[in-house]
């Protein structure tokens, strides 16, 4: 089913997956270490070329796909081994956690099961919402749905209190339509009129499967638009829901009884466990409407709406008439996607939905060692140790800001592998005879210990990515560094390599994500965790033009196959990461390595350009240059490198060249930090 966010929180999570791929002929892990052999490339004039060259002859682009690249092959790494984890979950399992997923897993690939299941997965959802007979009957129905995972006519959910970052509060927000924009609803357009059309026909498909006769079908899916329209008159527009500030209005729990008589909201909190004492309403009109419509619709058409959401949600993971009937609209008409994947995956993504952190936990034990999340943890305490050193000399911050960002840094936590706290993983037994209901009985397990991360103390409680997603972050509003077990992985970290690679690569990742504590959004929370800025105007003036220098130098950038030029303010926030994430490792591997050999240096280079090849076809390659934040691979390989003096001495690229642009034309963050030979830089 899908589970609805809350606040779309863009200021407090700057969550970038960093996770890459080798490709399959490097063979021999040791022979990553050395700069390969030039093949048509030269290292001063095409670093990227140079270093990929047997990654981009060996990868050539499949007919029918629009791309491959090495973060595509590690996401496609990570999903074989959950996919291989859950097979011996099936088989041979370890534990309480594995016996749920195998039986988990087993029940999903069991299509002939499925299939004769029918629509029994909901059975006891439905008696319940028949049984519906006054208006005070609605709010625990509501409730009850929200429990399992399923939201109905509004959203709740745990994310940050903007006025305070060391704690959760519940967010109640719009929700509740089964088409994507509120928009959809009011605007008579043809195109739109066409689609409502087609989402009519999706309704009565589903309220057929949930038992209303073919002859009252029509009627009874214009009953669920009409309540859904009304919902969305009162809904905001999707625009004015990506400003966080805008979307936050605490208030006290203790007033929602008074407020919402109809829609019992202070019943609500109670049923999905929640004890705190504020949560948050950015839309009170919203919620009176709704609690307006408890008691002004008949019964029976909020018995039809039910009905109707709770086979929606469900129809994915039912028999097949359920899953076609979904598929036509959500994926064909909605997504344009002509296929359902195929079942294994379609089951795998399932599971991590409704069961995601279960998941992630034998993940972790399975696949990360105690000696790479050693490294992984040097490396990043050593890369935050640089920052702090680099900021000592930052050009553009004066010393109070100074003094702030170092506080900050001090502060600022490391997790790898998976969230400090674990979960609680006592859950129904599923059994394999249903797959429907064992997603309802995930989906429940997760809602409940999502309504845990509500309250005082438990800011820190979860990622917002699971461990077996290969992701490398920065969450601002917990000041910490995510790493997941899924990216400590080849190339982004490979303990066979040496380590100027493994800075080169894993470290300037580290570097590149450390660096948001400090940065243009950065600025925004102070070490204590407080919604304020501690720029002056000078500082924030100072960050701007690095900004602009940063996207007049990818502004010159040819696009690969596009054949125009990279749109420099469009990458520019990106391109300025990769900048500090390469120039912290490079000082923290010189700090670490202060006599490093030639060779070493020229591979922690190479450990970078690794990171990025691709292979785009022409559509792909104009889609992401119309609307991408990331610059090509190439220039996210080139452009950063071509700054730092240091991989000029590495290569003996003279001054000028394509690979090591003029001194008084360089764009660096920390040009004090980087000065002088790398013997001599600590």
């Amino acid at each position: 089913m899908r589970h609805a966010g809350p606040l779309a929180c863009a200021l407090l999570l700057s969550a970038i997956a960093s996770g890459m791929a080798l490709d399959a002929g490097a063979a021999k892990k040791k022979a990553a270490t050395k700069a390969p052999a030039a093949t048509g490339a030269n290292a001063c004039s095409n670093f990227y070329a140079y270093a990929n060259s047997g990654w981009l002859k060996s990868n050539s682009l499949p007919a029918g796909t629009a791309s491959v690249s090495a973060m595509e092959q590690l996401g496609a790494r990570a999903r074989q081994q959950q996919l291989d984890l859950l097979n011996a979950a099936m088989t041979a399992p370890q534990g309480n956690v594995q016996k749920l997923l195998g039986d988990f897993w087993a029940s999903g690939l069991d299509e002939a099961a499925v299939e004769s299941d029918g629509a029994n997965p909901i059975a006891p959802l439905l008696g319940r919402i028949n049984a519906i007979k006054k208006a005070n009957d609605i709010p625990a129905s509501i409730a009850a749905l929200h429990q399992v995972g399923i939201p109905v006519a509004f959203n709740f959910g745990a994310d940050v209190d903007l006025n305070d970052l060391s704690r959760h509060i519940g967010y109640f927000s719009q929700g509740g339509l089964g088409l994507p924009d509120p928009a959809y609803y009011t605007r008579i357009d043809a195109e739109t009129r066409k689609l409502l059309g087609l989402y009519n026909g999706y309704v009565q498909k589903i309220l057929v499967l949930t038992g209303t006769p073919a002859d009252k079908a029509a009627a009874e899916a214009q009953e669920v638009i009409d309540l859904e329209t009304r919902i969305a008159q009162a809904s905001k527009p999707l625009v004015d829901l990506r400003a966080p500030r805008a979307n936050y209005a605490p208030v006290a729990v203790a007033s929602l009884r008074k407020t919402y008589r109809g829609l019992q909201l202070a019943e609500f909190l109670k049923a999905q466990g929640v004890k705190d004492d504020s949560v948050s309403i950015a839309n009170p009109a919203l919620f009176a409407q709704l609690d307006q419509l408890v008691a002004s619709l008949k019964p029976a058409q909020w018995k039809t709406y039910l009905r109707w959401r709770v086979g929606d949600a469900m129809a994915p993971y039912m028999a097949k008439p359920w899953r076609d009937a979904s598929f036509d609209f959500r994926n064909r008409v909605l997504a344009g996607e002509p296929t359902p994947p195929p079942r294994q995956q379609a089951v795998l993504d399932a599971i991590n939905l409704a069961a995601g952190p279960m998941l992630g936990h034998e993940y972790v034990a399975r696949y990360l060692s105690a000696g790479t999340r050693a490294r992984a943890e040097e490396i990043a305490t050593n890369v935050r140790k640089a920052l702090d050193d680099a900021i000592a000399t930052d050009p553009r911050l004066g010393e109070q800001a100074k003094t702030e960002a170092k506080a900050k840094i001090a502060a600022l936590k490391i997790e790898i592998g998976a969230p400090r706290r674990d979960l609680d993983y006592s859950v129904q037994p599923m059994g394999r005879g249903s797959f429907g209901s064992n997603m309802l009985i995930a989906s429940t397990w997760h809602h409940r210990e999502e309504m845990k991360r509500i309250g005082r103390g438990n800011a820190d409680r979860r990622w917002d990515v699971l461990p077996q997603q290969p992701a490398l972050a920065y969450d601002i509003a917990q000041n910490r560094l995510i790493v997941s077990a899924a990216v400590l992985q080849p190339p982004v970290l490979d303990l066979g390599t040496d380590m100027a690679t493994q800075y080169g690569a894993f470290g300037a990742l580290v570097g590149r994500e450390l660096s948001h504590a400090v940065d243009g959004k950065g600025r925004l929370v102070d070490a204590k965790a407080e919604v304020r800025d501690w720029w002056t105007p000078a500082e924030s003036g100072a960050w701007s033009a690095l900004g602009n220098r940063i996207a007049a130098q990818y502004a010159a950038y040819p696009l690969p196959v596009v054949g125009t030029r990279i749109n420099g303010n469009q990458v520019r926030e990106v391109a300025i990461a990769d900048q500090a994430g390469v120039e912290l490792a490079w000082l923290a591997f010189n700090a670490a390595q202060p006599g490093a050999s030639k060779e070493s240096r020229q591979a922690f280079f190479t450990g970078w350009a690794r990171l990025w090849p691709q292979q785009l076809t022409r559509e792909a390659a104009t889609q992401r240059a119309a609307s991408g934040i990331y610059a090509p691979g190439q220039w996210r390989t080139n452009g950063p490198l071509s700054n730092l003096e240091g991989f000029g001495e590495a290569f003996g690229c003279r001054a000028g060249t394509a690979m090591q642009v003029k001194a008084d034309q360089r764009t660096v963050l920390w040009p004090t930090a980087l000065a002088g030979p790398p013997s001599t830089r600590k």
